[in-house]
């Protein structure tokens, strides 16, 4: 009964309480971005990102902080520094890394305040602009706080963000080893570039083994070249949010 509960109230933040904008770049878009930060989102994307001179979206959980997330290491405070010094974007994830749905509005409220008070702390006072729903659950109740705080919240379901979008339940794709072999990359760039339209990414770990919910090393390389190859305009979310909608 919860299950089907559940899947009514991520239907009701998917259709009600829509916010729209326009979404009209001068060329197509690509955003990077990677949620929770497992420890090789930064040590192996890092690289790859810096070799190809693009910056990402580092959505952070500040009560993820050195521990372990699937069993997998999560981000140190030194990575989060290291990837902000970077010139990469750091953005929201709630502080305990929690589905919205779990949560009434003011305990979402004061997750958001907990978590970026805790940034804040440890990067010299840095403000993050954008969030991201922790596994994808927004509850219509939801998107009210992240109106409020954020330039733009970012789910999970699939598909470029074209001619006019909800800003606080923005699409994406997920660079994950459960979902690649599904889409056509390729397709997507070019419906993108031709749409002018904005295609943002999301992922976890990478490594040569990945989650179910990570990628290859190789698979952000490979998005990365086909996007350059389509002249898409390559962003951190923050920032694609300038260039797209203004």
């Amino acid at each position: 009964m919860n299950a089907f509960i559940d899947k009514m109230r991520r239907r009701a933040g998917r259709y009600l309480d829509v916010r729209p904008v326009d979404i009209r770049p001068a060329r197509g878009v690509l955003s990077l971005s990677f949620d929770d930060i497992p420890a090789s989102a930064w040590t192996e994307a890092g690289p790859i990102l810096a070799q190809h001179g693009v910056k990402a979206t580092y959505y952070v959980c500040g009560g993820l902080a050195g521990c372990r997330n699937l069993d997998l290491p999560q981000f140190e405070v030194e990575h989060l520094q290291a990837l902000h010094a970077a010139g990469h974007e750091v953005g929201c994830h709630t502080y305990e890394h929690v589905s919205t749905l779990t949560l009434s509005p003011t305990e979402l409220d004061a997750s958001l305040a907990r978590n970026a008070a805790w940034v804040a702390e440890r990067l010299d006072g840095y403000e993050m602009q954008t969030f991201a729903y922790p596994f994808g659950d927004c509850a219509r109740t939801a998107k009210p706080v992240i109106d409020r705080r954020f330039l733009c919240g970012r789910g999970v379901r699939d598909g470029v963000n074209t001619g006019t979008a909800d800003r606080n339940l923005l699409q994406a794709i997920g660079l994950e080893s459960r979902r690649l072999p599904g889409y056509d990359l390729e397709a997507l760039i070019a419906d993108t570039a031709a749409s002018k339209g904005w295609l943002i990414a999301y992922g976890h770990d990478v490594s040569d083994d990945p989650t179910p919910y990570g990628c290859r090393p190789e698979d952000i390389d490979r998005l990365i070249r086909l996007a350059k190859a389509a002249d898409l305009d390559i962003q951190p979310v923050a920032a694609a949010w300038q260039v797209a909608t203004t």
